[in-house]
């Protein structure tokens, strides 16, 4: 299958810039980015997809037994940077796709050169020594409300997820882009996002890194963001003034400015 229309790939910006890969986190698809295209178009060549199951890709490419597991969704990843024969390619990920981009790097490390993360978390159910944000409980919880009625759910949560109460229609988007999404593929989205434990992964880790955090974070709390960064050696740890998980929609011009920074580090 041609992967460009089946990850919907698009690619803007600079030609002669270093590439950056910008991949969006549950639920949502790469438009969430558009505003923080213009702090990187003029530098630097930008690819943008949506994973199988979301946005515009291509819903007869979805299979669960690819997509119960995050190296499924790493695999699109690579798949695209391959299709586009990237190299030492920047790769942003937002939330779980943090973790897709630390497996992706592993899987192709001659295609990914450097890492953002944005709100990452490896886990968000609390271990041991580890806080991850949520009980089992409140994650089974979680996922029987999805089953049970995701349009409600989405409703629900979205406004939780992004926070920033006194702006609604930022949590509106968010319900919208849920709502968009095929029930079932998000569902599978939904279990393979919040019972995953990509911890031990973060330590296969050797290119630049920048762990971006929110300082008012639901789904990730800072107790992960400096777990991230303690586990990845030479990580810069960033915290955002903002509130909410989708910084690169609540807060656009810092979250652009955190990254750019470390791109211009990189050069």
């Amino acid at each position: 299958m041609d992967v460009a229309r089946r990850n919907n790939v698009n690619v803007t910006g600079n030609p002669q810039g270093r590439t950056v890969v910008l991949a969006h986190g549950f639920g949502c698809d790469q438009n969430m980015w558009r505003l923080t295209l213009p702090a990187l178009v003029d530098d630097y060549r930008v690819v943008l997809f949506d994973y199988v199951g979301s946005g515009r890709s291509d819903p007869s490419a979805f299979s669960e037994s690819r997509y119960g597991s995050l190296e499924g969704y790493a695999r699109d990843a690579v798949e695209v940077c391959e299709a586009l024969d990237l190299r030492d390619a920047v790769f942003v990920g937002h939330s779980v796709s943090a973790m897709i981009g630390v497996l992706a790097a592993r899987t192709a490390p001659e295609r990914i050169g450097a890492l953002v993360m944005v709100a990452p978390s490896p886990r968000y159910i609390d271990d041991e020594g580890y806080r991850g944000g949520f009980s089992a409980q409140d994650i089974d919880e979680l996922l029987e409300s999805m089953e049970f009625n995701y349009l409600g759910w989405s409703a629900t949560m979205a406004p939780v997820i992004m926070g920033n109460a006194d702006r609604p229609e930022l949590g509106e988007e968010l319900k919208n882009s849920f709502c968009a999404t095929d029930p079932d593929m998000a569902r599978v989205f939904a279990r393979t996002t919040f019972l995953s434990d990509a911890r031990d992964d973060l330590k296969s880790v050797t290119v630049p890194t920048l762990v971006l955090e929110c300082a008012h974070d639901v789904i990730a709390p800072r107790e992960v963001g400096a777990f991230v960064h303690q586990a990845i050696a030479g990580s810069t740890l960033v915290t955002l003034d903002t509130t909410g998980h989708c910084p690169h929609l609540s807060a656009p011009e810092a979250t652009s400015r955190a990254i750019s920074d470390f791109l211009a580090g990189l050069r």
